[in-house]
């Protein structure tokens, strides 16, 4: 309800409301763009520019939607429209290996490649199907609202979801073989 509200300050004018609504998402929407751009400085530009993009809109925003579901639509649109754009780039970035100081180094280390498989798997995945995978399990969204916020028919949800999971296992199975990656 208080989302309701802000929104409906925002859209009357009120700025302190719009700029607190937007905090209240940022996270999510950057979170949305790096997921699926998997680069930190494309999913800030993205974010930023979603943000921006969210701001001077949101006077177009109908409640036919669920806000959340209009805004992911927009990030959606702007990171689809980037990876479009994007030339073929290697990226390396460093991460940093935290220790904990249980007993559970193994454990923490395999969860880590684990994870890592994951993350590469899902960036081999075709861009309607990443887009989906992210939406719908990174950010908990139902097949209807992935369905609104990308504009699909929620039958095409489904079908992407169904391969996209087969693309994943196939994908994983490689990798715990030893297979070779992109």
């Amino acid at each position: 309800m208080v989302e309701h509200n802000l929104i409906r300050a925002a859209q009357s004018g009120d700025r302190d409301a719009l700029i607190a609504l937007l905090r209240e998402i940022e996270t999510h929407v950057y979170r949305t763009a790096y997921y699926i751009l998997n680069n930190e400085q494309d999913a800030m530009d993205a974010a930023q520019e979603a943000l921006i993009r969210i701001y001077t809109k949101i006077d177009s925003y109908e409640e036919k939607a669920q806000f959340k579901t209009w805004v992911q639509r927009i990030v959606t649109n702007i990171c689809i429209d980037k990876f479009r754009r994007a030339k073929a780039s290697v990226s390396i970035e460093e991460h940093d290996m935290v220790f904990p100081t249980d007993n559970n180094v193994e454990e923490e280390v395999m969860a880590s490649y684990a994870a890592k498989d994951i993350r590469e798997a899902i960036n081999q995945l075709p861009e309607h199907h990443r887009t989906v995978v992210v939406l719908r399990y990174l950010q908990d969204f139902s097949y209807t609202e992935i369905a609104d916020s990308l504009g699909l028919p929620l039958n095409t949800v489904k079908s992407y979801l169904f391969r996209a999971r087969r693309q994943l296992q196939t994908l994983l199975k490689e990798y715990q073989k030893g297979g070779v990656r992109r």
